[in-house]
């Protein structure tokens, strides 16, 4: 284990004199971000690496074409699924990639990134049966390498290159075009020249050819070590690197920060040196990379050194303020406190005391960390006072001396210890019991003095105010202001403070002191006390000026007016030097986010500008002075737009790139979808955007960590979307825009509108003509209407003159037959009273008697009678009467003759009386019958004409 950690890395403290922009720094390691294969999910290996004018990187992996533009990783697979062995990009944004048997270049074709083999190019006598293993960008040609033929391409076309040998791999360095084949040849013309005793330096290899000083090279080999090249001479680079080198197999090589240089090897990952052959960092799996093995290296512009490893690919951020020490085999657990002192570094973890000797330098040294004896434990705090360097344990408290400890106390949980500033002669230290005293003893040393009597309170903080009072934060309720005695012994007077002194919470508060005045730190923010009120109240200047780290749970000196705040897990730098103004720099620690114990975190100042940051599983060092890339040239990039995804109810891509400058359209029917954008910047920071839909959106969406956006149910017409990047919340990128079309729907096109113009115009003419017609008809229909109304008029005049006609004539005819009824009924009364008359002759002609005296002779008197008779019996009479009765009451013998056949004359008589309502008298008197006679004819007429019983007959003879 302890040999695992020897090839670590780092460290000794280096001149601080001396600080350069691009130092790489023997403490530590830079950051290294991983990406594994399940991140980029693709193969293992990645066997060359590329960064296009936009920013995007490209890797030769074993599945494929990997691409990387800071947010996305997308795959693309080549013909067959061959591994890309290597990779190059041009200005022109093509992407060069070669395997085994084909090579060619990526672009950008209908929006989508495509493949096109240069291979049907070859000669055919000399077609690829080998894998390309190197690609160079050599002015307008392109070089592809292959281990038996070299390939240039130009204008169109292929020229073949070939040795009497096999190559091995080539390298372009500057101007130059070098390949090994059991020497070193350079390309002039088209020609390959050898250089003269190079072959003495390729028995165990070329790898890595590199620029040197004054145009000189340095060149690896496998086995080797490490060659200078002037021009003329090799000569062997004698370098401590050397032997690493040989032992772990040399690989690859990349110059970095202009002055250094990184060599992959097949073994033990990467060290870097610099131009004195010094080695300045060892970087391996057990410092941080995934994999030993290096398979390719590039460094870009940003100060990244990108690694392609034999299973992942890493991202190695050079030049970082930021350098870390991490356990990651887990030796000594969660560290809780470190600190540097007297050639030592000290860590205090949840298991103990861990040192490590620290020698001062700037070469590359490693830590070997051993367990102090008798110190397992918990530790939670180291700290350097008067020279002396004291150890907070959950056992007690330690004087740490070199590799021993000496026991100062066994009273538990030594969480804080400081000078008293009433008596800086006396320390006293906050435990789970109370509070201790510390003094000197006649050597100086610091020794235990006594516990302060009448507290026994488990103390996390402890400050002494301007008073001399003592505040103290319980660890996890409340706080308490305690009034000493003269000689500091004993708690005189105590009072705890809670929610009902003006405190939001009574958990979770602390006190620290910030530029010489106590301040009380909450979940809820920053409080300050008035003595005069007793009472808490929100310290709001402060609190407004801090923002999210108002609710910081720590605060530490950084010295120079500086301090850390530690916000749960979140850290930031506040600079209180410029009066009335507090800047906060939290951006560029956001890598160490959620990676210090929490309440317990721990920042050691070990120089001016040098800090030691404690993580849970190991340490940090953070130099203040170190520069990265100006601010200025922070964004060398603009925001790329990738995909424009249709969303609409299946996800289908419309474009891999929206930066090509063609404008896209969209069918109206497809008018949901997503735009996804990334800033090419590969350093830790955080990066915020910002998008604006011209056409649709109003202004400027909020800043976001946002990387798309979905558009709904986008009208047609015309979109400018536009995005722009900030980077730590302080340089800004320029704005990048994507213009696309939603088209009309298929019934508002060209054609359709065209159409509807055709049909309506031919509508309109149509129209016309109906019109037309329809009004030609509608006069028509009014003219025959008119003419019908007059017609209707005419008749209902026609028809009121034919009803009045017609009641006039009713009215005629009802007079004539009131007339000829009258005249009828008067010829019945005169028949009646002719027989009436002739009847009472008949009677009187009976009472006649002669002169005698005596009655008229028989025969006379029926002669009389006779007469008589035939004068009541005169059918003239009855004809006369029946035309009278036929022409006022037209048919009623027809009907009574048609319905009752069987009626003879004389019931007809009646049948006329009955219906003239004529009296029984009357109807006798006309019938020369008496009333009896009368009664029978009418009983038997009821019978004849089937009159009902309960019907009146003459009312019957009526309604005839």
């Amino acid at each position: 284990m302890r040999k695992i950690l020897s090839c670590l890395l780092l460290l000794s403290i280096f001149s601080f004199k001396s600080i350069y922009a691009a130092d790489i720094k023997s403490i530590g390691v830079p950051y290294i971000e991983n990406y594994s294969k399940a991140i980029y999910a693709s193969g293992n290996q990645n066997w060359s690496v590329a960064k296009d004018k936009n920013g995007v990187m490209y890797f030769g992996n074993t599945e494929g074409l990997l691409t990387y533009d800071g947010r996305y990783w997308q795959k693309y697979k080549m013909p067959n699924n061959q591994i890309v062995r290597s990779v190059a990009t041009d200005d022109n944004g093509k992407i060069y990639t070669g395997g085994f048997g084909d090579f060619g270049y990526w672009s950008f074709q209908q929006n989508k990134l495509k493949y096109t083999s240069l291979t049907g190019l070859i000669p055919k006598n000399n077609q690829l049966k080998d894998e390309i293993w190197k690609i160079h960008i050599y002015g307008s040609r392109i070089i592809f390498q292959s281990f038996s033929t070299i390939y240039i391409y130009a204008n169109g076309k292929i020229t073949i290159l070939k040795n009497a040998g096999n190559f091995l791999f080539s390298y372009k360095i500057g101007n130059r075009f070098i390949v090994e084949n059991k020497g070193l040849y350079e390309l002039k013309g088209n020609k390959l020249e050898f250089i003269p005793g190079s072959d003495v330096i390729c028995k165990t290899g070329v790898l890595s050819i590199l620029p040197f000083q004054e145009n000189k090279l340095i060149i690896g080999t496998g086995k080797n070590g490490l060659f200078i090249f002037d021009g003329i001479t090799f000569k062997p680079f004698n370098t401590p690197a050397n032997s690493f080198l040989s032992a772990f197999q040399l690989n690859n090589g990349a110059k970095i920060l202009g002055k250094y240089y990184a060599y992959g090897t097949i073994l033990n990952g990467i060290i870097i040196i610099d131009e004195a052959g010094n080695i300045i960092q060892r970087i391996n799996k057990s410092s941080g990379l995934q994999n030993n093995t290096v398979l390719s290296l590039y460094n870009d512009n940003e100060q990244n050194l990108w690694a392609g490893l034999d299973n992942g690919i890493d991202r190695i951020e050079l030049n970082s303020p930021l350098y870390f020490y991490l356990d990651k085999t887990g030796v000594f657990g969660t560290v809780y406190s470190s600190v540097i002192f007297k050639g030592k570094i000290y860590l205090g973890t949840n298991q103990g005391l861990f040192y490590s000797e620290w020698k001062e330098g700037n070469q590359f040294s490693t830590l070997n960390f051993r367990l102090i004896a008798n110190s397992q434990g918990q530790v939670w705090e180291l700290n350097i006072i008067d020279g002396q360097l004291l150890c907070g344990h959950n056992n007690g408290t330690f004087n740490v001396v070199g590799d021993k400890i000496e026991k100062l106390t066994t009273y538990s949980g030594g969480w804080t210890i400081k000078k008293l500033n009433s008596n800086p002669n006396l320390l006293i230290q906050g435990t789970y019991t109370g509070l201790l005293l510390f003094n000197k003893n006649s050597q100086g040393k610091w020794q235990f003095y006594k516990k302060i009597a009448n507290f026994n309170v488990p103390s996390r903080y402890v400050e002494q105010d301007s008073k001399g009072e003592i505040w103290v934060s319980h660890a996890y309720k409340g706080l308490y202001k305690l009034k000493l005695s003269s000689d500091y012994s004993t708690v005189i007077s105590n009072k705890y403070y809670d929610e009902k002194n003006g405190l939001t919470s009574n958990y979770n508060l602390n006190l620290f002191v910030l530029e010489d005045k106590i301040v009380f730190a909450s979940d809820s923010g920053f409080y300050t006390y008035d003595n005069i009120s007793d009472r808490f109240s929100k310290y709001s200047i402060l609190n407004k000026a801090l923002g999210s780290f108002a609710s910081s749970n720590k605060i530490i000196n950084a010295g120079a007016k500086k301090y850390w705040f530690i916000n749960h897990g979140k850290t930031a730098l506040a600079d209180f030097s410029e009066p009335g103004k507090i800047s906060i720099d939290s951006n560029r620690f956001s890598i160490l986010d959620g990676k210090m114990v929490q309440y317990y975190e721990n920042i050691s100042r070990i120089s001016n500008s040098i800090y030691l940051i404690s993580v849970d599983d190991g340490f940090v060092f953070y130099n203040a002075n170190q520069k990265i890339l100006a601010q200025s040239n922070k964004i060398q990039q603009n925001v790329l737009i990738r995909r424009i995804e249709d969303i609409t109810d299946k996800y289908s891509i419309i474009s891999e790139n929206g930066n090509d400058g063609s404008e896209i359209e969209i069918k109206n029917s497809r008018n949901n979808i997503r735009i996804s954008f990334s800033l090419p910047y590969y350093r830790q920071a955080k990066i915020k955007f910002q998008y604006y839909l011209e056409g649709y959106s109003k202004d400027w969406s909020d800043w976001s960590y946002a990387t798309q956006k979905d558009f709904t149910n986008l009208s047609s017409g015309k979109y400018i979307f536009k995005v722009r990047a900030k980077i730590d919340d302080s340089a800004i990128s320029g704005i990048t825009t994507f213009e696309f079309t939603v088209l009309r729907p298929w019934y508002l096109s060209n054609w359709a509108l065209l159409f509807y113009a055709i049909a309506f115009a031919f509508a309109l003419i149509s129209g016309k003509k109906i019109y037309e017609r329809k009004l030609k008809k509608d006069s028509q229909k009014i003219s025959d209407r008119l003419q019908a109304e007059q017609e209707e008029i005419l008749k209902q005049e026609t028809e009121a003159n034919e009803k009045q006609i017609h009641k006039l004539q009713t009215e005629k005819l009802q007079a004539e037959l009131a007339s000829k009824n009258r005249e009828l009924a008067n010829s019945a009364m005169t028949l009646v009273y002719k027989n009436e008359l002739l009847q009472k002759l008949s009677e009187e002609i009976l009472k006649l008697k002669d002169e005698n005296g005596k009655k008229l002779a028989d025969d006379q008197v029926r002669k009389i009678q006779k007469v008589i008779n035939d004068g009541m019996n005169d059918e003239r009479d009855w004809n006369l009467f029946e035309n009278s009765f036929n022409e006022a009451h037209e048919s009623f013998f027809k009907k009574l003759k048609i319905n009752h056949p069987d009626l003879v004359p004389n019931d007809l008589k009646l049948c006329a009386y009955l219906r003239m309502n004529m009296s029984s008298k009357e109807m006798s008197s006309l019938l020369n019958i008496t009333l009896r006679g009368v009664e029978i004819r009418r009983y038997r007429l009821r019978k004849k004409l089937n009159v009902p019983h309960d019907k009146n007959l003459t009312e019957f003879l009526m309604e005839l």
